[in-house]
């Protein structure tokens, strides 16, 4: 008997300890959870496993569903975000074109969320993918320079930062091999002051440009063939390639030619020799087929591009020409016009203003004056009247400016040869 009521006393306790387990236990349920079986997100895991597949238009459609229907869910942005990604691994000029809008349309409504510096660099990468040879058309490196930069801007301490900057150094190496190239066929044409003008411009924008150094010479030897009053520039450009890339292979070049022109040598700078001896080491080095492939290949060589340094952040500005007049030369000498209230005004009534004199009192130069006889045309005397007066020396001329094209030899006519007698 004492048994059977301890037994019913156990399993009264049991129950009650159950009851308020239970009741302890009871959690509350997290709408988005990794095994809940919520709709917005069973259509979200769908809509990835379709992007996974290459499945990218059912993919969009579930994703767009989702949007819809759900506009309160938590994976309202990763669904844009998944819309833009579908398009960015679609390909295609049409679908790289969708996904740079809807990656625009996600940092316009999302700027705050980590994920938009993920989209800023996928943008990047839309152009970057597309870019050409320096030959050819550049719109694609212009684009893309400028939104790696905007990313590096707004969203500097992101952590595509580091591969953004590599990205930029790698385009801008494309951009100023461009300009390069443009520059080097002006300096072998002979047209010196185009070739000045691009060279100038790609040293100035990108100094991590692997071919500077050829570019700074070719500038300072452009710079010393156009005249005396570029002399200065000459040994800028030389002085420059002897100071910041000494390990060149123009750099004895330079030294000697700021000899010649009694210029000073400048000593190497210590950063800049660590900088290029860190370059040559990590360049990596071309493949047995890259000569082969790269022939038949749309996209541009970035082997030589800079493994170190901050990229410009400033784009490409073109320069005025050396052989275009400034506009002090065109006024005859300095521009500089200042403005200042005239304090006694005795000086402007006594010396009136000569153009405040007729043209037949101030033009004139009769008498017996050096201009001719007794009027302003000569009168009695040939030149100069009764005393012709000495002539002033003449101004020294300027050295002209110099051109892209200089004048043709004349063809000298060939002597016409006798009629032969039949």
């Amino acid at each position: 008997m004492r048994y059977q009521k301890f037994v019913v006393t156990l399993l009264a306790v049991a129950v009650m300890a159950g009851g308020l387990s239970s009741c302890r236990r009871k959690k509350y349920e997290n709408p988005i959870t990794s095994d809940t079986q919520q709709p917005d997100k069973v259509l979200f895991d769908k809509a990835v496993r379709d992007i996974e597949r290459s499945r990218f238009e059912v993919a969009r459609l579930t994703l767009q569903t989702l949007i819809n229907t759900y506009d309160s869910s938590e994976y309202l942005a990763k669904a844009k975000l998944a819309i833009a990604d579908s398009w960015f691994r679609e390909g295609g000029s049409h679908g790289l074109a969708q996904a740079e809008a809807e990656y625009k349309d996600f940092i316009l409504f999302y700027p705050t969320m980590e994920e938009s510096a993920e989209a800023q660099e996928k943008v990047c990468m839309i152009h970057y993918r597309q870019m050409e040879k320096p030959d050819r058309d550049p719109t694609h490196v212009i684009r893309a320079e400028d939104e790696c930069r905007l990313l590096l801007n707004q969203f500097p301490n992101s952590k595509f930062a580091p591969r953004a900057q590599q990205l930029l150094r790698n385009i801008q190496e494309v951009r100023a091999e461009g300009e390069f190239r443009v520059g080097a066929f002006y300096h072998g044409k002979g047209s010196f002051p185009a070739a000045a003008n691009r060279l100038q411009a790609a040293v100035d924008a990108y100094p991590l440009y692997s071919g500077a150094d050829s570019a700074l010479y070719q500038l300072g030897d452009s710079y010393s063939k156009m005249g005396n009053r570029f002399r200065e520039k000459a040994g800028q450009a030389y002085s420059r390639l002897v100071r910041d890339y000494p390990l060149s292979d123009f750099a004895e070049e330079a030294k000697g030619a700021l000899k010649q022109m009694e210029l000073p040598v400048p000593e190497a700078d210590p950063v800049a020799v660590a900088r290029m001896k860190y370059e040559l080491e990590n360049r990596p080095k071309a493949g047995i087929m890259s000569p082969v492939t790269g022939i038949f290949s749309k996209s541009p060589d970035t082997r030589l591009a800079a493994r170190s340094g901050q990229p410009a952040m400033e784009g490409l500005r073109p320069n005025i020409p050396a052989s275009v007049p400034s506009p002090a030369a065109l006024a005859g000498g300095t521009t500089d016009v200042t403005v200042s209230t005239v304090g006694d005004s005795s000086t402007l009534d006594s010396n009136p203003d000569a153009r405040a004199k007729p043209p037949s009192e101030a033009g004139a130069a009769g008498g017996n004056g050096a201009a001719g006889g007794t009027g302003a045309a000569g009168g009695n005397g040939v030149a100069g009247g009764n005393g012709a007066a000495p002539a002033a020396a003449a101004p020294a001329q300027p050295e002209p400016l110099p051109t892209n094209h200089s004048a043709p030899p004349k063809k000298q006519k060939k002597p016409k040869e006798p009629k032969r007698k039949k």
